[in-house]
């Protein structure tokens, strides 16, 4: 392995959440997003979210308190009237744009955990993945299928593949768990990611 060594390889510290906002979701989705964030505050693992005070990020954010865990949020100053920034946490940072959000969300991340989403965390999402497709970011990619949620972008993103856009080797940047006590065994399965990962980048 070269020096720039995959940081899954190492215990991870810290973990990346991206969650929905929504409040108006199936109990399913509020009962898993508890889950990972319980499963991450007693593995003593840190996490970086968005900041919200609503819907799966709260429901997250709070089980992950609840378990001893340091929860960091990142919020941008627009979103306080929508996403209402979770007033119990240790930190909650205020940026001025999306883009300083997720950049900030990703800072010092050993991993993320992607629940699910709408338009954001999709977005969030691929730009993780397309920043690992370039050798920027190493770590483990868990996407958690709550009610088979994940089932549809998991067929799309093996489609990409099979057309050529992306190459076979693109199939390890994430994994899938259909249950939250999946999580700390997928961080430990990822396969090896290093910045030599850009050679292979565009599909030739």
């Amino acid at each position: 392995m070269d020096q720039e060594t995959e940081t899954h390889a190492k215990a991870i510290r810290c973990a990346t959440v991206y969650a929905s906002s929504s409040n108006s979701l199936h109990e399913d989705y509020y009962r898993d997003a508890s889950r990972v964030g319980e499963i991450l505050g007693n593995a003593g693992i840190d996490i970086r979210y968005g900041g919200g005070g609503v819907g799966l990020m709260r429901a997250m954010a709070d089980a992950a308190l609840s378990s001893g865990g340091h929860v960091h949020g990142v919020i941008p100053d627009f979103l306080n009237t929508v996403e209402h920034g979770h007033k119990s946490l240790p930190r909650l940072d205020v940026v001025a744009s999306m883009a300083q959000r997720k950049e900030k969300m990703l800072e010092n991340s050993d991993a993320v955990v992607a629940l699910p989403g709408g338009s954001g965390t999709l977005e969030e999402l691929f730009e993780v993945l397309t920043l690992k497709r370039l050798g920027l970011f190493l770590g483990p990619i868990v996407l958690v299928n709550t009610r088979g949620y994940y089932d549809r972008l998991g067929h799309m993103l093996e489609y990409v593949i099979e057309e050529k856009f992306m190459a076979n080797g693109h199939l390890e940047m994430w994994s899938i768990i259909n249950e939250p006590s999946e999580l700390l065994d997928a961080f430990s399965r990822a396969p090896a990611w290093s910045s030599s990962a850009r050679s292979f980048a565009a599909v030739r």
